[in-house]
């Protein structure tokens, strides 16, 4: 039911900042938890934050925190990915995902994907 869609990717040299937005279409955004993966080609998908219904809490994987921010504007249908201090190893396609539910129990709660933005991070 839901339809998501990115954007804000680019690319950016180290130490760069990007902010990324994913406006979800639907009717429940409000009252789903949300995320955001990235996925390095080659690689698996990768968990890097999430945030649930409210905006009241949060959670970052170890590789991102202290320099990335979840947030969401629920009025506005948005979630955010605010980056800062980028670096090379932050290359990769970033997804917007929504969950079945209104907390951030497990990964695989997450079953609403977007179709990516590419955020390239030059050294």
């Amino acid at each position: 039911q839901a339809q998501l869609r990115e954007s804000g990717g680019g690319v950016v040299q180290a130490g760069g900042s990007l902010r990324l937005t994913c406006l979800d279409s639907g009717p429940v955004f409000n009252n789903r938890a949300m995320a955001w993966f990235r996925q390095a080609p080659g690689k698996d998908r990768e968990f890097v934050s999430a945030i649930n219904w409210s905006g009241a809490k949060s959670y970052y994987a170890d590789s991102v925190k202290g320099r990335f921010t979840i947030s969401r504007e629920n009025a506005k249908n948005s979630l955010y990915l605010e980056m800062n201090n980028l670096e090379p190893e932050d290359t990769a396609v970033y997804y917007c995902a929504q969950s079945d539910y209104n907390t951030v129990v497990d990964v695989s709660h997450f079953t609403s994907w977007g179709q990516g933005t590419q955020v390239t991070v030059s050294s």
